[in-house]
């Protein structure tokens, strides 16, 4: 199957042009459904939900940190891509769609801008099959900075990463703009955590983990944060997150990598299918 990479290119352009835009629908029903524990976290609800119509009905941004670009792409070993590189395609879109948007992608160390938003985060697979896989996220840093890797030992056991798990939420506070949404990453490496925790929060909101171990985890993971009273935008509350995703891969005897990666409110991603 002959792929053109302008396929791609497109596909990226249009993705985020839309997730910049518009509140993941999903999210926007359970943010509207929410039930405050006060005055303060009601308001601040209403709040959320009433910016997210605004930037819908007036295509503006629905945050002004529009964020880096991060692409997953998942290539079936059957693909020819065919065109530009692909690196380049993908870039070529991020960098049309913020032509509208906030750029904040600068040198770290000089943190000179790049003046378009690029390069964009590309994490590439190449999988079964004859077709791409695009999917699309913006990744604030009010988020992102909260995130946190942990190397824990195994005799911290499963109780271990739980206690990780809500202590980055807890210490993260309002920062993140909750209600926040968690990507977990147990296993791997250190980086594959890191990698496996960014991917978890490409899930659909109301998606069931299909392991029932993990599922479970899940529920008790979320059921304790938002024990901890921090509330929608720190307003105090039970509303602190609305899911945890949690992704695993085996991992060393001698190790316990756990990855976990902010997500704020807005949880702006989107994917596509692209076929020959």
């Amino acid at each position: 199957m002959i792929i053109d990479t302008i396929k791609i290119e497109n596909v990226v352009r249009e993705i985020f042009e839309n997730i910049g835009t518009h509140l993941d629908e999903k999210v926007y029903c359970r943010l509207k459904a929410a039930k405050g524990a006060s005055e303060r976290e009601s308001f601040a609800l209403k709040v959320l939900t009433e910016n997210a119509e605004i930037a819908r009905d007036t295509n503006s941004p629905v945050c002004q940190d529009t964020g880096l670009a991060v692409v997953f792409l998942e290539i079936g070993q059957d693909v020819a891509l065919s065109g530009k590189y692909v690196e380049d395609a993908v870039n070529d879109g991020v960098r049309q769609a913020y032509e509208n948007f906030r750029k904040s992608s600068v040198h770290p160390l000089s943190r000179k801008n790049s003046g378009d938003n690029t390069p964009a985060i590309i994490h590439t697979r190449v999988v079964k099959g004859d077709k791409v896989k695009v999917s699309c996220m913006m990744k604030g840093f009010g988020s992102e900075n909260m995130s946190r890797l942990f190397m824990l030992t195994p005799a911290d056991g499963v109780e271990g990463v739980v206690e990780k798990v809500v202590e980055t939420v807890k210490d993260a506070g309002s920062c993140p703009c909750p209600p926040v949404i968690l990507g977990v990453g147990v296993g791997g490496t250190m980086e594959k955590a890191a990698i496996m925790s960014k991917h978890a929060l490409l899930n659909d909101l109301d998606k069931e983990n299909p392991d029932e171990y993990l599922s479970s985890l899940e529920k008790e993971m979320l059921e304790k944060i938002n024990a901890l009273g921090i509330g929608a935008e720190g307003f105090r509350g039970d509303v602190t997150a609305l899911r945890v995703f949690i992704e695993t891969e085996n991992t060393h005897i001698a190790g316990l990598p756990v990855a976990v990666t902010v997500q704020c409110h807005c949880s702006r991603h989107g994917e596509r299918i692209i076929e020959g």
